[in-house]
């Protein structure tokens, strides 16, 4: 799949001094628009707009929390842990990685809503563009069509539906 740049100052201002994204998206801002995967009544999974792997995902909660271990108890934990993972086995059915890398991240200073990113490494990509040099924005983005971002939010809507025992498997 083609990469194209990314404009990071941009997106670190956006990040730094714009509203919440995460709270923006849930809002229906139009400018902050992500394809949907799934969302329950406490989390939400979307394709991330600037994906460096193949339908890497973010998944949040539904809440603005900012922090992931002193913001939710216990039980929210585990809760959010139990989404995560359905949502990674999801793209692990869907996109059948070598590796699946989950990573919470964020901060204070900008983009400070909990979210978990779920990228699934594609076999065949040489050790040295692994691990964190595939999650670098700065090496480039991919460039998938809108058709064929809800083409695969679709395949993994349904594969988690299918893994929570909503639908076929």
């Amino acid at each position: 799949m083609e990469r194209r740049s990314m404009d990071l100052t941009g997106y670190e201002e956006r990040a730094r001094r714009g509203p919440c994204f995460v709270c923006a998206f849930l809002a229906g801002d139009p400018a902050f628009r992500h394809e949907t995967v799934y969302e329950d009544e406490e989390h939400v999974a979307f394709l991330d707009r600037y994906p460096t792997l193949p339908g890497k995902l973010l998944v949040a909660p539904k809440a603005h929390v900012e922090q992931v271990v002193g913001d939710l108890d216990e039980a929210a934990y585990t809760r959010m842990m139990l989404f995560v993972r359905t949502v990674a086995l999801a793209m692990e059915d869907v996109l059948a990685p070598e590796r699946t890398y989950l990573l919470s991240l964020g901060s204070q200073q900008g983009n400070a809503h909990l979210h978990w990113h779920i990228a699934g490494l594609p076999p065949g990509v040489p050790y040295e563009r692994q691990q964190y040099h595939a999650l670098m924005a700065e090496h480039g983005v991919l460039a998938a069509p809108p058709e064929e971002n809800a083409a695969l939010a679709e395949r993994l809507r349904r594969t988690v539906r299918e893994r929570l025992g909503h639908g076929p498997r």
